[in-house]
């Protein structure tokens, strides 16, 4: 598994950083695969951010990014880690908990 360091300032770049490492880890079109993501708690506080790549045939790809760590977990369709990228930014959290 390989590991990373990535410059991330705000959520959008999130975002688009995982969208981009998923379709170049698994060779798709960039933006031709829906990316949703779901907001992770615990006791009652965001403590991460699921990103759920919606790939071909139904095949899903996704990512973790732990906040109180900030880094992002990449796996793949069977489960397997692939990447873990430590983030050096500071991702705001105020648009994270609505």
């Amino acid at each position: 598994m390989l590991s990373r360091f990535q410059q991330i300032s705000d959520l959008d770049e999130l975002r688009e950083y995982v969208n981009e490492t998923l379709c170049d880890h698994y060779q798709l079109q960039l933006d031709a695969f829906r990316l949703t993501e779901h907001v992770l708690r615990r006791g009652g506080k965001p403590c991460g951010i699921y990103f759920c790549l919606h790939g071909p045939r139904a095949v899903k790809f996704t990512a973790i990014w732990e906040i109180d760590r900030n880094r992002v977990l990449f796996y793949g369709a069977t489960g397997e880690r692939f990447l873990k990228t430590q983030l050096t930014g500071t991702v705001a959290l105020d648009r994270v908990a609505a």
